[in-house]
């Protein structure tokens, strides 16, 4: 199976909001779809009709490790989240295809079967349950502080 190549990045004079990446060949039919949240490129994407989720993942170089795009944690608590919106002009309604999973377990089957269509928008988001690491990372601090207002307050009496 070919994939296609990520070839240009189109960018306009306002800026990065308008932002389109071509990954399908020229003269190829294409279908825009937009991606948002936790991958490591967003973007407008002008893919190859019949592209499935994990080749648009991959073409938006794979999931950032965690909001924000900290690159230095673990996956072993991850959750993936992937939600692909699809406006239906003839019900008036917003349609949702939703897939969850850990990172540790393999992609849902469904993923690959999905084909996305011109307009989707999906977002991505990766979920990091709290490990110890985190809850000290934000008690520390606190302790710290209250530590040292006591101690101000001990050497200010004592003065």
């Amino acid at each position: 199976m070919f994939l296609p190549s990520l070839l240009y990045a189109q960018l306009s004079d306002e800026g990065l909001s308008d932002r389109y990446i071509r990954v399908a060949e020229p003269g190829e039919l294409v279908d825009s779809v937009n991606v948002w949240g936790d991958v490591n490129s967003a973007g407008r994407y002008l893919v190859p009709e019949g592209t499935n989720l994990p080749d648009l993942i991959s073409f938006c170089f794979g999931y950032s490790k965690e909001p924000g795009g900290n690159r230095y944690s673990s996956f072993s608590k991850t959750i993936i989240e992937v939600k692909v919106s699809r406006y239906n002009k003839k019900r008036r309604l917003v349609e949702v295809a939703f897939f969850r999973y850990k990172y540790k377990d393999p992609e849902p089957r469904e993923m690959f079967e999905f084909n996305l269509k011109n307009n989707d928008i999906v977002s991505l988001q990766v979920k990091k349950r709290p490990s110890l690491t985190d809850y000290i990372n934000v008690v520390a601090p606190v302790i710290g502080v209250i530590a040292t207002s006591i101690l101000l307050i001990q050497n200010l009496k004592g003065n």
